[in-house]
């Protein structure tokens, strides 16, 4: 990657010591023409994507002040093999091969130390393209499809450009976490209170300043901030909520999981005030969206 991205805001040795958390969300999924990637498989595919050497790519040595200070730290206290930086280099380059080209969106990939917003005892296979478990029947989405999304939404018309974004479903903060260094705002909305706390539990110590976090309905969206120019939704409903459609931007662009069995990537794109465009994509498999809240 030679875009010189930004870093997570912490260095991964600044944060690799936090306290054991319980439960968090994503969702299973498929790129096109692939097997559904489920827990089941995660201990199968640990086994098959556990890289050698890794060279370290320009992206990395591109590292602000934040991430220089810290260096010497990280090799002093350098983390397990299974989640050690080589290997989340080696996850972003499975990444690529499967077809995401946005090089802005494989440098974030590369930034966020995506097992930090899991259980330790699934660290190990945090790196994998499956989606794993993060309690209250949620997951934690593959890596694959979060840069696949965000890939989507930010090949507008608007030079990749997006100011304010929305997502509909935080889980463990991990795909805000990602957006928020593709993404001047980001907003996320979790109708699961344990996992929105997760998620700030999570997101706190990143120190992470343009996420801002919300608990309650994400089939309501949040007018009071509207308009986005990016709407993400991490669950599948048999339809778009009309009112997210109404908080779309002019120009601005929505990526979903529509349906139930079958479930497909569906595009939005919001051509004037009252005319939508929509492109079905490829298959995926994600949660269940809901309405309410859960306390």
């Amino acid at each position: 990657m030679t875009d010189k991205p930004k870093r997570f805001p912490l260095s991964l040795s600044s944060i690799a010591q936090k306290p054991s958390r319980a439960g968090q969300r994503a969702e299973p999924v498929r790129s096109a023409g692939t097997r559904v990637a489920t827990p089941q498989t995660a201990t199968l595919n640990a086994s098959r994507h556990v890289p050698a050497k890794i060279p370290v790519t320009d992206a990395a040595r591109s590292a602000p002040p934040v991430r220089q200070a810290n260096a010497a730290a990280v090799s002093e206290q350098r983390p397990s093999p299974m989640v050690s930086e080589a290997v989340r280099k080696a996850m972003v380059t499975r990444v690529a091969k499967q077809g995401v080209k946005d090089q802005k969106v494989l440098a974030a990939l590369e930034a966020v130390p995506r097992h930090l917003f899991m259980e330790p005892a699934l660290r190990s296979q945090a790196y994998i393209d499956a989606s794993l478990p993060i309690g209250y029947h949620q997951t934690i989405s593959q890596p694959y499809i979060v840069a696949r999304m965000i890939e989507i939404l930010r090949n507008n018309n608007n030079g990749g450009a997006l100011n304010r974004v929305l997502e509909i479903g935080t889980g463990c903060g991990y795909q805000a976490a990602v957006l928020s260094l593709v993404a001047k705002e980001v907003y996320s909305i979790e109708r699961i209170k344990g996992l929105h706390e997760l998620a700030k539990t999570n997101l706190r110590p990143m120190r992470v300043a343009n996420i801002r976090l919300h608990y309650g309905d994400g089939m309501l969206g949040l007018p009071q901030v509207a308009p986005f120019d990016g709407i993400i939704l991490a669950a599948a409903g048999m339809e778009v909520p009309q009112a997210l459609l109404d908080q779309m931007a002019i120009g601005g662009r929505l990526i979903a999981p529509v349906g139930d069995r079958r479930q497909v990537l569906q595009l939005i794109e919001r051509v004037s005030k009252f005319d939508w465009n929509s492109t079905t994509l490829e298959d995926c498999h994600f949660v269940p969206l809901r309405p309410g809240t859960l306390s």
